[in-house]
Order: structure tokens, then C-alpha cells, then sequence
């Protein structure tokens, strides 16, 4: 079976050949990949940082898009046939660079009608992200003021259209080149993080008080985010850099999991326009060092997918 990942943690991404998956277990599925995400979460399962279940020799990816093939018979949630979505992790057997897979089948959700195959594998980890920032460690409501610094990524874009949704006043930084983009997503007002004031001007918009939340999408940027908010407000950041906290206000270190009911909440918005995400590069397997540097790196233009299965086109 093709696959792309590691021969031991820490190495280099390569093409593998490795053992066809057994046939799915009770509760399992067995996937045939149309196509993988990939993001710098990627990179940091590959440097041994994150243990998603797996030894090398594995294949890398937490996201996967593709059609069920076989289900185990406990599985009641999913038919061969069905196209289906998901960040399945804990993974079972390989990674999600791969032409098949074995997963827990309660960690899928259906494919929405008309969403492209790179569509669909680009869209869980940070939809899911930005869902588990705003409903769980945020709490926004609606008429609050929110802060999403590095609205320009696919993360900060999701939780700008996920909070306008709900009716909260959107504050957002980005470059210049995104910021028509990231006003079309919900944001009322955006401030050029080049400029180093940027906190200043994000109290200014407030009547110098300061946002009600703030989430942090930009590495290393924890420490300008807080100065943007309101004594006693919330901030979580997704980057692994929480600030010490001050003046009262709560701070939280976000990390992903899975959440098939979430998920499926966020397919509906996607399935029907609420929520909008634009690929920007869809690669072969056989150009998954590519694509893995090019997620690392934070190229611009959108998140990058690997197309495992080119000649599938999706409902």
C-alpha cells in the first residue's frame, strides 16, 4: 500500500510501502482516501511531539477524506459507499497519507453533498479548533466583542465566520492582503499586525477598554493578543504560548481532539455556504515532504492537501 511519512521519528517524509490494513475490527471502518490534510501539527507528530498512537514506520495525517469501503459489525452510523470526513485520532492502524485506512467509525462524519474531496480533508482540525476555542474554552455570546489575531490562517478565518454566526462583534488582525477576505468572513473591523500598535488600535475600536475574548492563531504571539483585552476578560490560545496571566483575565491553552458531533454541527455550516474554506495547494502523495514544508512554514494562500486517490471526484 502507498503511503507517505516516516521511517523513524524525527526523519524525513518519503514515500512507503507499507502492509495493506487488516480487515476493519467491530467498530471500525475501512476507508479508501481520496484525500489527507496537512499542517504543522503534522510536523510536530513526525518530530515524536505528538503521540497520535502510532511507530514509525507510519504514515502521517490526522485528516482524511474518502469513501467506506468495509464496516465492522458493530458499526451502525456507516454503509460501504458512504463519503465521509474526519480527524481520526487516536489512529488505529496507519496514518491518513495513505491509500487506505482503518478507523474508529465514530470519530467519521458524512461528507456534505457537493464538497470537494480537498475541501473536506482540509476542513476538520481547524474547524474543530475553532469551535473548541469559541463554544468550549472562550464562551462567546452574543454582542461580546472578540479578537481573532491571525485571522489571515485557515484557523483564525473559520473562528471569525464561526463567531459572526453568533452574532459577536468580530475585532480582527491580518496582513493587507487578506484583509478583504477576512472582512468578507464576518470581521467588522481589521488591524494590520505589521504594525507593532496593533493592541492600541484594537482598545481604540473598543472605546479604549479593551475586546471581551480573544483567541491567538499567531506562533509567538500570545503576548501582544493580551494587551488587547479588557481587565477581567477571557483569552485561549492555539499556538502552545499562553501569557502569564494579568489583570484578571483567564487564559487557556487549546489543543484539538476529536468531536464527531461537532464535526457533524460544522458540516452542516459547510454543506450549506455558512462556513466557507478555500484550499490553497493540493499536492500527489508522492510530494508529501513538499506539502508537509509548505504547512510548516505557514505559506499563504490557504491549507495544503495531498491527493491520495486524483481521479475521484467527490458528490
Amino acid at each position: 500500500m502507498r503511503a507517505a511519512g516516516v521511517r523513524e521519528i524525527g526523519g524525513r517524509v518519503e514515500l512507503l510501502d507499507l502492509p495493506e490494513p487488516d480487515g476493519p475490527g467491530p467498530e471500525e471502518v475501512l476507508v479508501e482516501v481520496a484525500a489527507a490534510g496537512v499542517g504543522n501539527w503534522d510536523g510536530i507528530v513526525r518530530d515524536g511531539a505528538w503521540n497520535v498512537g502510532l511507530t514509525p514506520p507510519m504514515a502521517l495525517g490526522v485528516e482524511v477524506a474518502g469513501t467506506v469501503v468495509a464496516v465492522g459489525s458493530r458499526v451502525t452510523n456507516l454503509r460501504p459507499g458512504d463519503e465521509i470526513l474526519g480527524h481520526p485520532v487516536p489512529l488505529r492502524h496507519q496514518g491518513c497519507w495513505a491509500e487506505r485506512l482503518v478507523v474508529d467509525a465514530d470519530l467519521l462524519v458524512l461528507k456534505p453533498l457537493g464538497v470537494p474531496w480537498d475541501t473536506a480533508a482540509a476542513f476538520p482540525v481547524p474547524a474543530l479548533t475553532a469551535e473548541q476555542v469559541l463554544s468550549e474554552s472562550l464562551k462567546v455570546a452574543e454582542n461580546e466583542t472578540l479578537l481573532v489575531h491571525g485571522a489571515g490562517g485557515t484557523t483564525g478565518g473559520l473562528a471569525v465566520q464561526l463567531a459572526a454566526l453568533r452574532g459577536v462583534r468580530v475585532i480582527a488582525t491580518s496582513g493587507p492582503s487578506s484583509t478583504a477576505r477576512v472582512l468578507r468572513a464576518g470581521a467588522t473591523e481589521v488591524v494590520d499586525y505589521h504594525d507593532s500598535s496593533w493592541p492600541d488600535r484594537v482598545r481604540e475600536l473598543t472605546g479604549g477598554v479593551g475586546v471581551d475574548a480573544a483567541v491567538n492563531a499567531v506562533s509567538g504571539g500570545s503576548a501582544d493578543t493580551v494587551l488587547a483585552l479588557r481587565a477581567g476578560g477571557r483569552m485561549a490560545t492555539i499556538t502552545g504560548d499562553p501569557p502569564a496571566a494579568e489583570r484578571g483575565i483567564s487564559v487557556a491553552d487549546v489543543y484539538v481532539r476529536p468531536d464527531s458531533a461537532q464535526l457533524e454541527e460544522l458540516c452542516l455550516l459547510l454543506g450549506d455556504g455558512r462556513l466557507t474554506l478555500s484550499v490553497g495547494a493540493t499536492l500527489p502523495l508522492a510530494e508529501a515532504a513538499t506539502a508537509l514544508e509548505r504547512a510548516v512554514s505557514g505559506a499563504k494562500g490557504g491549507p495544503v492537501v495531498l491527493r491520495v486517490a486524483p481521479e475521484r471526484t467527490g458528490n
